[in-house]
């Protein structure tokens, strides 16, 4: 039985037909993803000139005063190079590649979709189907802040990624992570915004607690917004496993105290 058994997707080129397996349809950011592109030839020789695997999400903007949402392109992964598929030939593409450290999380309805190209092709601007999303689960050190969190008493109201270009780094998006307490700092903290800005073998935390005036979906639309504006958790990985979720509970608790 074959390894791959997550479809992801179909696309037809002329009368052949290109299908796209995963070996799952969960994973983390910076893990590896493995599957397989199976090529089938039509009743004609068909040539490619490259095939690519596009790793896509969206993101909220403000456009003259109003919210849209752009589509951005996270990584872009070549498969194979130039050929051609001959008539009811098969043809079977195996790959590897390694999500960015910054994909966000598919929660609250964020998508995260691969979608194939095929050389000047370009169809970064369709919407993704439901084969073609894929899950984005929470880091170990991701699920050590939440578990943290959540052990002070705060929920999750919402996520989303906005539009950050001084913050994103390689990409004009964070994803923002609404909090309200439901318990200890009940009547004290309105809500809490976090943003995690991972890289390699590091995760930065950015902690916003919001006044009644302005939330952080308010300050990121301040083209000047740096992490600055933020509590700051610049730990490494190593760091954030040696603490744990007790312990950065801890932490964030003396932070938020110190700061109301």
């Amino acid at each position: 039985m074959s390894m791959f058994n997550r479809f992801l997707g179909s696309i037809g080129l002329g009368t052949a037909q290109i299908d796209t397996l995963l070996e799952r349809g969960r994973y983390a950011p910076g893990e590896e993803l493995r599957g397989i592109v199976k090529l089938r030839g039509g009743h004609i020789p068909q040539y490619v000139e490259r095939l690519e695997l596009v790793l896509m999400t969206e993101y909220a903007r403000q456009l003259d005063g109003r919210s849209e949402r752009s589509y951005c392109e996270l990584e872009r992964y070549t498969i194979c190079e130039s050929f051609t598929l001959s008539t009811s030939e098969t043809k079977d593409e195996s790959f590897s590649i390694v999500l960015p450290s910054r994909v966000p999380l598919t929660i609250d309805n964020t998508p995260v979709w691969l979608m194939i190209e095929l050389g000047i092709d370009r169809t970064s601007d369709i919407e993704p189907n439901d084969h073609d999303r894929i899950e984005i689960i929470p880091t170990v050190e991701q699920s050590i802040v939440i578990d943290g969190v959540n052990r002070l008493g705060f929920r999750l109201r919402t996520a989303d990624c906005i539009h950050a270009p001084r913050i994103g780094g390689k990409f004009p998006f964070v994803q923002q992570f609404e909090f309200i307490p439901t318990s200890y700092f009940r009547g004290e903290v309105e809500e809490m915004e976090l943003i995690f800005l991972a890289a390699e073998h590091q995760t930065e935390l950015l902690v916003y607690l919001n006044g009644r005036a302005r939330n952080v979906r308010g300050i990121l639309v301040d083209t000047d917004t740096t992490v600055d504006h933020f509590l700051r958790f610049p730990l490494t990985n190593l760091e954030w496993r040696s603490m744990g979720a007790e312990g950065f509970a801890g932490e964030l608790a003396e932070m938020i105290r110190q700061h109301l």
